[in-house]
């Protein structure tokens, strides 16, 4: 014990930093275990898309636009979910598919649209780079 109080002494950066880094990832597993919607790969969420009553809604700001879009999807900017949830009032009990560049814009609106009651939220892993990297379709405006 003597041992670990001198180390600890002689290396507080690197201990404070372990620590630091053990808590966030124990905070980062909990966030995975506790959210209340699912991570989809893109060649799991066609068939979800390709339901009649589901709905596609890219989180990217309009400037991200440009690089392309998946196709039949609702641009609504993060920014501006929170505002929109009357607008999607009628797909609460339906599939919804969420993505943005990367994946982790979209699973913040997840959480605020599973948190205002929406029941079937999907998260599209990796965003439109995972749906470009598997040759997917991608419709250019």
């Amino acid at each position: 014990m003597e041992q670990f109080v001198d180390f600890s002494t002689n290396h507080a950066t690197l201990v404070g930093s372990f620590f630091a880094l053990l808590g966030f990832i124990v905070f980062s597993e909990y966030r995975t275990l506790t959210q209340k919607f699912s991570v989809v790969t893109p060649s799991g969420a066609i068939p979800l898309m390709n339901l009649d009553d589901s709905i596609v809604i890219d989180v990217r700001e309009s400037n991200e636009l440009k690089d392309g879009k998946i196709a039949d999807t609702k641009h609504i900017p993060m920014g501006s979910i929170s505002s929109k949830l009357k607008e999607l009032e009628n797909y609460k009990n339906k599939d919804v598919v969420v993505y943005c560049r990367s994946g982790h814009r979209s699973a913040s609106a997840c959480r605020t649209l599973t948190n205002n009651g929406f029941e079937k939220v999907y998260n599209l892993k990796g965003g439109i780079m995972a749906w470009r990297d598997a040759q997917l379709p991608i419709v250019r405006k």
